[in-house]
């Protein structure tokens, strides 16, 4: 049974003989009901500080729910983008090596290339230079024919204008009646008249074309080329 501290303020005693004070009864329960009433309202004040304690509580057990929760979820994010990142560093990296293997072979296939380019040249310069030996020699032959053909074609000429000496006039026997008459002096001859001037050659007019005098299978002729200092002789 629940006492409030109106029902100790109401309460009501019967009398008996030699029993208490009556004046002092009351007192005592204005006094008990007062204090009654003190510790009710204390009781009431503690029951809604804890109340608010509880509720308070449980904000913050709903807080930190929510924190552990936030942190969860931060960590999962931060594992999911240091995955992401890792992965997109594989394959930025492997794709870097896979361009810098595709520049170095294509680098070595040019290296290749150029060295069979340079081969190639040198190749062409042997030939060239052979060619262009072969071409001199070809030539000096002809120089040297012409030459003595034209040697051969004087001394043809001079043979023929020196008269044999069984074409030349005898001299007539003296007669011993007359007297030996001395020998004329012989014409001398005049000289030719001169030529008339050449006409002047025109740059378009077409030149006459010397037919290349044979070529002596024969004759070779060692002419030497200057060398390039820095090219090896070939085996």
């Amino acid at each position: 049974m629940r006492i409030t501290p109106i029902d100790i303020q109401q309460q009501q005693f019967r009398s008996r003989l030699m029993g208490y004070d009556k004046a002092g009864v009351d007192e005592f329960l204005e006094i008990l009901a007062g204090e009654i009433e003190r510790l009710l309202r204390q009781n009431q004040d503690l029951q809604e500080d804890l109340a608010r304690t509880r509720s308070t509580l449980d904000e913050m057990r709903e807080r930190e729910a929510t924190l552990k929760e936030t942190l969860l979820t931060t960590q999962k994010v931060t594992d999911e983008l240091k995955a992401n990142a890792r992965r997109e560093a594989d394959l930025l990296l492997a794709d870097a090596e896979m361009r810098a293997e595709r520049m170095m072979r294509n680098a070595e296939d040019r290296r290749l290339q150029l060295i069979e380019e340079i081969q190639e040249i040198k190749r062409q310069k042997i030939d060239f230079e052979t060619s262009l030996r072969s071409l001199l020699e070809k030539h000096v032959r002809m120089l040297d024919l012409n030459v003595l053909s034209i040697g051969d074609e004087r001394a043809d000429a001079k043979l023929i204008e020196e008269p044999l000496p069984f074409d030349r006039p005898a001299a007539p026997a003296p007669s011993p009646s007359r007297p030996a008459v001395p020998p004329q002096p012989q014409p001398q001859p005049q000289p030719a008249a001169p030529a008339p001037p050449a006409a002047p050659v025109r740059p378009d007019a077409p030149r006459p074309v010397r037919p290349p005098a044979p070529v002596a299978d024969d004759l070779t002729f060692d002419i030497p080329l200057v060398s390039d200092p820095e090219r090896k002789p070939t085996p």
